[in-house]
């Protein structure tokens, strides 16, 4: 895969086949997220319908191959915090440490940022210190720690939470 061949754009509904694999396995396999049963493209597409009201759902292609997908959505509920928003990224077992995640996040940071969003929150399994690495790469820094607030393989999983300001 050269990064070159990589196309960033927003999410169709052929895609969820494929996004919905990547994101099974970090169901079922990882600690990535909090789910613990499969989800269905159906269920996939319903929920990238629901974020793409309000905000963006980016999918990474190359040579018609999905490797990662990225959205941004509400961070919470309450009309103040409307100006925040959470972002979600996966990407292919094979697709990582490309570049890849960053053209994704880069895109989804430029177009929050154009849309006027003040801030954006990465909730991060604790343990998952590759991922709050590669937030951090993109200027994103920690704003807080919650311990053993998962459960998931047996085992409690604290969740970390970075921000990156946008104005």
């Amino acid at each position: 895969m050269n990064i070159e061949e990589i196309v960033i754009r927003p999410v169709q509904d052929e895609d969820f086949p494929a996004i919905t694999e990547i994101y099974n396995y970090y169901v079922l396999k990882g600690e990535q997220s909090f789910e613990t049963e499969a989800v269905t493209a159906e269920e996939m597409q319903q929920r990238a319908f629901i974020i793409t009201i309000d905000s963006h759902y980016l999918v990474a292609v190359s040579g018609g191959t999905i490797l990662g997908f990225c959205y941004a959505h509400k961070w919470k509920e309450r009309a103040a915090y409307s100006n925040t928003l959470e972002t979600t990224i996966y990407l292919s077992k094979d697709a990582r440490h490309r570049g890849v995640g960053k053209l994704l996040m880069e895109q989804l940071i430029e177009l929050c940022r154009k849309d006027g969003y003040r801030v954006l929150i990465a909730c991060i399994t604790g343990n998952n210190t590759e991922s709050i690495e590669f937030h951090k790469s993109l200027g994103f820094t920690q704003a807080s720690h919650f311990h053993n607030v998962g459960f998931k393989h047996g085992k409690w999983l604290d969740v970390v939470d970075l921000e990156f300001q946008l104005q």
